[in-house]
């Protein structure tokens, strides 16, 4: 009695983290799963409103935004915001010291001006739909995991053939619940966006990695691009004779306002999430993994920080690999903070021992094991984890060797008895490509400084086995990677533009040696030929065997908790987040107000220091307070703070009120709740909204971009 009674105390506190404000949700199955709770807290609309098939709907006004992150249509015209760092890439390349729009800003004041971003893209959901049964007709429980695998794909290809052939839309099928559900998803992809307007980079980016995860917080992070299609409003290639994307739904905008305890919802396209993992798992994760990327990070971003503060040209260069090391580094450093606050691996083992009890108890022997087998897993993994990140997080991050590892089809081709010139020919024309892009933001003291600090982390903390020799034999001979780094800098093709390119213009077979010979490619090569078979493979074997280990504990913990409904970790598809407005307390006696407002951006300006360098006008406009329409009580909102649970990739997702009106775009969250990818905790957990009567100000007031803002639908 006494055991059945702990049991169903721990299920109501495990379940108690999965309250409503926790989770990332199928719209298609809001009506089923959701919509109660949602009109509970304020929510005005019916499930069709969210997503349909057979009517216009929210969805379609949702867009996943290039390689990671979503954006929203808010004019007939084709109109997206997203975030500014989700645009920052595509500023960046327009950018140059004569024309720095990371330092300006841009807008185009006509169409005319808007400016094309080859490679960039967006997708719009036509629908979703359960496949499971299809994906896992064949599948037997007595099958083979190799023959099971090699079925779900045969029925995944079949299913995205008929679809793709039937629609002329791409495709996907993708697995829910470590594989215990499969969804299909379809979509349109329009490849000619244009960027429109981003605000200057001290408002965009106001704050820098200093405020980065943080509250509060006082950044403009948002920047608009257009689609465009073909003359028949359908998804084409770049041409100058397309036209603005007419969209069916583009979402309305709320200047009303928002109070606390406000319904907020979420829509968007998470990253990737890991709420179901095992206490061993997230003891590695603490334990090992993140602190070891956190030093390397750290160590690079001194070096970068350093030299940009010196020089103009290379700040532009580096300002977006900064901030992309900076991101994550921030945020590993939060999610290690959290989850050790949250005590999370007792947590899991105390959920464990119980599962696993009611496992053997009530002879479920399919789950009985499962938990002791992941520990095992994690245990054998952990040491060739060590070397990966390493590999990953060390090495990798040597551009040059980065850049080197690309030569390597090159090198084979051209050892063929008999090369074969046109294969060489393509490949050359490959890499030259590549080189463009390299070279552009490519500053050869960063790269050196880099090299030596991650060869020695490198030489000093991975196991000897998973070392090739050419690294203590180089070290030894140049006694110090700080003089094998001069050596090899100054000869090296890929840390000289110049050298590389009288190699790559004048390329033939036999001239493979200058690139076999040279000592970054000679490190590169040496340590990944190694890795294959002692770090990748065996890495590899074990984490397929934890997948097929979480299938079985995912069905495990559903049939332990009949009663609580799981929603599936995030994996870059649309989903749904709700809760309310809402601050928060970081540590006893502070209490975060939720919104921020103008003030604040004045209170932390200072024209010293780069990332609080407020602009002059946006100082006048302060100082006039010549707000217009966006003022409330004196002031212009900023930001503010909800209980929705995101994630990355949820950068610039639309975030909507009670009757589905955009009040503003997502675009991070708090530094005290960045352990919501692996376990939410309703007390810190906090997304970060851009208010967007902010956004809209900077446009009008700030930008004078008063033709953008006649193309939205405003409501009062």
């Amino acid at each position: 009695m006494k055991k059945l009674t702990l049991s169903l105390l721990l299920i109501v506190a495990f379940s108690g983290w999965s309250r409503a404000d926790e989770g990332m949700w199928l719209p298609i199955f809001a009506e089923k799963y959701n919509l109660k709770a949602m009109k509970d807290k304020g929510f005005k609309l019916t499930a069709e409103d969210i997503y349909s098939e057979n009517q216009n709907s929210l969805k379609e006004a949702v867009v996943l935004f290039g390689r990671g992150c979503t954006g929203e249509i808010i004019s007939k015209e084709g109109l997206v915001i997203t975030n500014h760092h989700c645009g920052f890439d595509n500023i960046q390349s327009h950018s140059s010291v004569e024309h720095d729009y990371l330092k300006n800003g841009f807008w185009a004041y006509k169409l005319g001006d808007e400016l094309p971003n080859p490679g960039l893209s967006v997708k719009i959901l036509v629908k979703m739909e359960d496949v499971t049964s299809q994906v896992l007709k064949g599948v037997t429980a007595q099958m083979a995991e190799k023959d099971r695998q090699t079925t779900i794909k045969n029925n995944s290809k079949d299913i995205l053939k008929k679809v793709e052939a039937a629609t002329g839309c791409k495709a996907t099928v993708e697995a829910m619940f470590y594989g215990n559900q499969y969804m299909l998803f379809v979509y349109e992809e329009y490849k000619d966006v244009r960027l429109v307007g981003a605000p200057p980079s001290a408002i965009g980016k106001f704050g820098g990695d200093t405020d980065n995860w943080m509250w509060p917080r006082h950044t403009g992070d948002f920047s608009l691009f257009r689609i465009y299609a073909d003359k028949n409003n359908k998804p084409a290639s770049y041409s100058p004779n397309n036209v603005p994307f007419k969209p069916s739904r583009s979402l309305k905008i709320s200047l009303k306002g928002i109070k606390e305890g406000d319904f907020t919802m979420v829509y968007g396209y998470p990253g990737r999430t890991q709420e179901y993992l095992p206490a061993s798992s997230i003891k590695l994760i603490t334990e090992v993994s993140n602190p070891n990327k956190i030093r390397l990070r750290t160590k690079r971003l001194d070096i970068q920080n350093a030299e940009m503060s010196k020089n103009q040209a290379v700040r532009i260069q580096y300002a977006a690999k900064n901030a992309s090391i900076a991101n994550a580094w921030k945020k590993w450093q939060g999610e290690l903070k959290g989850l050790v606050r949250l005590n999370a691996v007792a947590k899991k083992q105390q959920f464990e021992s119980e599962f696993t009890a009611w496992a053997k108890a009530n002879g479920k022997t399919q789950f009985a094991d499962v938990v002791a087998l992941l520990d095992a897993n994690n245990a054998a993994s952990t040491t060739l984890t060590i070397a990966k990140d390493f590999q990953t997080e060390a090495l990798w991050s040597i551009e040059s060797a980065r850049f080197a590892a690309a030569f390597d089809s090159l090198v084979i081709l051209s050892k063929d008895k008999q090369p074969n010139a046109d294969a060489i020919k393509r490949q050359t024309d490959k890499l030259k490509k590549i080189a463009d892009g390299f070279f552009k933001d490519y500053y050869r003291p960063i790269d050196q400084q880099t090299f030596v600090a991650m060869l020695e982390e490198f030489d000093a903390n991975v196991p000897t086995s998973f070392k090739p020799a050419i690294i203590a034999n180089l070290k030894a001979k140049y006694k110090g990677f700080d003089k094998l780094a001069e050596k090899v800098y100054a000869k090296s093709i890929f840390s000289n533009q110049d050298q590389f390119n009288e190699l790559i213009n004048s390329y033939a077979p036999k001239r493979y040696k200058v690139i076999d010979e040279d000592p970054i490619f000679q490190i590169v090569m040496a340590v990944n030929n190694l890795y294959k078979e002692t770090v990748d493979k065996p890495l590899q074997d074990l984490r397929n065997e934890q997948n097929l280990l979480l299938r079985t504990y995912m069905q495990g913990q559903m049939e332990f908790q009949p009663q609580k409904v799981f929603y599936p970790d995030a994996n870059s598809t649309l989903r749904i987040a709700y809760g309310k407005v809402e601050g928060y307390m970081p540590v006893d006696a502070v209490k975060y107000h939720y919104q921020s407002t103008i003030e604040g951006i004045m209170q932390k300006d200072n024209p010293n220091i780069y990332d609080y360098d407020v602009p002059a006008k946006l100082r006048e406009l302060y100082k006039t307070k010549d707000y217009g329409r966006y003022a409330v009580n004196g002031t212009v909102p900023v930001a503010f703070t909800a209980s929705n649970h995101t994630t990355g990739g949820n950068s610039g997702s639309p975030v909507l009120d009670a009757e589905g009106n955009l009040i503003g775009v997502n675009f991070d969250r708090c530094w005290e709740g960045t352990m919501s990818d692996l376990m939410y905790d309703p007390d810190q957990c906090r997304n970060i909204t851009l208010d967007i009567r902010y956004a809209l100000f900077i446009i009008d007031k700030y930008a004078g971009a008063k033709r953008l803002i006649d193309e939205m639908d405003i409501v009062q």
